[in-house]
């Protein structure tokens, strides 16, 4: 096999397994009801405080629109607070709730361990090796 036919294979199955990996990691008895999309919307609201939905959906790449649809679903899974900001009540704030921070400290967990696993395999050398390939690689795709 060549070197492009094996990276294709490599990088589709990577994905693909991470996603898997990772929707069972997230999916315990106690967040049963959050989806991986759920997650990456509790992690990019953060621990930080009370965010401006457009800054949320900016940092997550989506529209606004999109991102309501998200929060509602969170707001009724009491994963997150909404409020009108007091200054501009035009401007909607979330933050998260406590269960919101527990599961963000979980999905955190998850990628600590997951990076930590795959670190403990490669020396300092093949560390930044591989830094340096995901780097261009993670670009190669923000800009494609």
């Amino acid at each position: 096999m060549d070197i492009n036919s094996t990276l294709n294979d490599v990088l589709v199955r990577l994905f693909r397994n991470v996603n898997v990996i990772e929707e069972r990691a997230i999916r315990t008895e106690e967040y049963k009801d959050v989806t991986t999309n759920d997650m990456h919307v509790i992690e990019a609201i953060g621990m930080e405080g009370a965010r401006n939905m457009t800054s949320v959906a900016r940092s997550l790449e989506v529209t606004t629109g999109t991102l309501t649809i998200a929060v509602n679903s969170l707001v009724k899974k009491g994963y997150v607070d909404r409020v009108r900001s007091e200054e501009d009540r035009r401007v909607v704030l979330v933050s998260l709730s406590d269960k919101g921070r527990r599961a963000y400290l979980h999905h955190r967990r998850f990628h600590e361990q997951m990076i930590d696993s795959v670190v403990a395999e490669l020396t300092e050398e093949e560390q930044r090796v591989l830094e340096k390939a995901l780097v261009k690689l993670n670009h190669f795709f923000r800009v494609n």
